[in-house]
Order: structure tokens, then C-alpha cells, then sequence
């Protein structure tokens, strides 16, 4: 678990995409630098405080994407809760970097992807910790120049649904909920 520097990370889809320069722009006019990132979906916003986690599993069986997908869901869910947070799985509607593995709780407040390799899989996720408004400033103009729906109030955080908005208690709540007792 780690909290990445102030950027805005583009997918490669987002790459691909006629108004992908407009949008870069409208990210470092707000002092978000710019990234392209390898996986994942749409544009994402980390102001120093969103928390990024990975989590490394075999994967033996390439059939067992959806349950990993739960597991992790499960044990996200749980960090959650054991810090105040009733998440729900799924996502707002227009909501940022759409996906079908969210959690929600007074908007969208994290996101989950899984790459599988040969034999590992590896369950990395976001949780907006607490600049929710933040990031809904910065993704307006984003998603408006990359003419993808989003609406800025579909943006959650742990501290809007009522937890903490220390990212070092929500990341160890996370290490806890996803380390196996080690």
C-alpha cells in the first residue's frame, strides 16, 4: 500500500482518444502531472493522499479470475468496515475510471483490476482516501475533453462516508485485511 505523487494517470484507451491532448492539458493546468499507465481503464487522479495497493496471489487456475475478483472485493470491503465505512460493490452512475469491481459509499471510493500472468495474479486497487472534491475538480475537465461521461459528485472518499481521512489508518487497515494474520 502506498500513496502515489500528485498525477493524473491515463489508460491506454484514454491514449487513443481524439480530445487525449486537451485533456492532458486540462490535468497540468491544475498541477497534475500527466502519466500513461500500462493497465487499467480511464483516467484516475492521486493527490498524494489516494492510496494504491497490490496484492499477489498464485494463479494456478486462469478460470479463477472472478472468484480473486470477490476475494479481494471481500477483504476490501472488510478494511472498510473495520474503519467506519459501509461500502457497497459497484459504482454511481458517470462515475471516474469505470469499471465493474468498485466500492461505493456516498460516491465511488475505490476501484480493483487483476492482471493474471502464468502463475501469479496480481490484484491492484485505488482508495480515495479523502480529497474527494479534489479529484472530481481535476477529472471534470478531464473526461469533458476525452468526451467520456463523469459526474464530479460520483466521486466518494472514506472521509465522506464517515471514516478517517488519515491515508496511513486506511492503509493499514487495508495491509491488515489482506496480509493473512502475517
Amino acid at each position: 500500500v502506498w500513496t502515489p505523487p500528485r498525477q493524473v494517470a491515463f489508460g491506454r484507451r484514454d491514449t487513443r482518444m481524439d480530445g487525449y491532448d486537451a485533456a492532458t492539458a486540462a490535468a497540468e493546468r491544475r498541477d497534475f502531472p500527466a502519466v500513461e499507465r500500462e493497465v487499467g481503464g480511464r483516467a484516475v487522479a492521486y493527490t498524494g493522499l489516494t492510496l494504491a495497493f497490490v496484492y499477489a496471489d498464485p494463479a494456478a487456475d486462469w478460470a479463477a479470475i472472478q472468484a480473486r475478483y470477490d476475494d479481494a472485493t471481500n477483504r476490501l470491503t472488510q478494511a472498510l468496515a473495520t474503519i467506519g465505512v459501509d461500502a457497497d460493490e459497484g459504482e454511481p452512475p458517470d462515475s471516474f475510471c469505470p469499471g465493474t469491481h468498485s466500492l461505493q459509499a456516498t460516491g465511488k471510493i475505490a476501484g480493483l483490476a487483476q492482471r493474471v500472468r502464468r502463475d501469479v495474479a496480481v490484484t491492484a486497487g485505488i482508495v480515495v482516501v479523502s480529497d474527494h472534491q479534489t479529484i472530481a475538480d481535476v477529472l471534470e475537465p478531464v473526461y469533458d475533453a476525452l468526451g467520456v461521461p463523469f459526474d464530479p459528485d460520483s466521486v466518494g472518499s472514506v472521509a465522506r462516508a464517515g471514516g478517517p481521512d488519515d491515508a496511513r489508518r486506511v492503509g493499514d487497515a487495508i495491509v491488515e485485511a489482506f496480509s493473512d494474520g502475517l
